[in-house]
């Protein structure tokens, strides 16, 4: 007999520690790579994985805030041939 986990589903508007809203993207993304790499070496306790996984988490929310703020700024400027400024969305995908 097996036994499951359910992932749980995080609310849409989860709050950032302080100390990660102030990080830059590039800091962000590298502290959440050191993240990733120590916890697939498997080493270390039980709950300092848990609670570096919870980090974790918090930096790629972070990190996704930050890709949607750019992605907004490249969506509001946008210069046609002629110079003219205007609006409109990227295709990022």
């Amino acid at each position: 007999m097996s036994a499951r986990i359910r992932a749980r589903k995080l609310p849409a508007m989860v709050t950032i520690p302080p100390d990660i809203a102030k990080m830059s993207f590039e800091a962000a993304l590298a502290e959440l790579e050191a993240i990733v790499k120590t916890l697939e070496g498997g080493e270390g306790k039980l709950e300092e994985a848990i609670k570096a996984y919870e980090r974790g988490a918090s930096l790629k929310r972070h990190c996704e805030a930050k890709l949607q703020e750019a992605q907004a700024k490249i969506e509001r400027i946008s210069l046609a041939a002629d110079g003219a400024v205007s609006a409109k969305p990227a295709n990022l995908d």
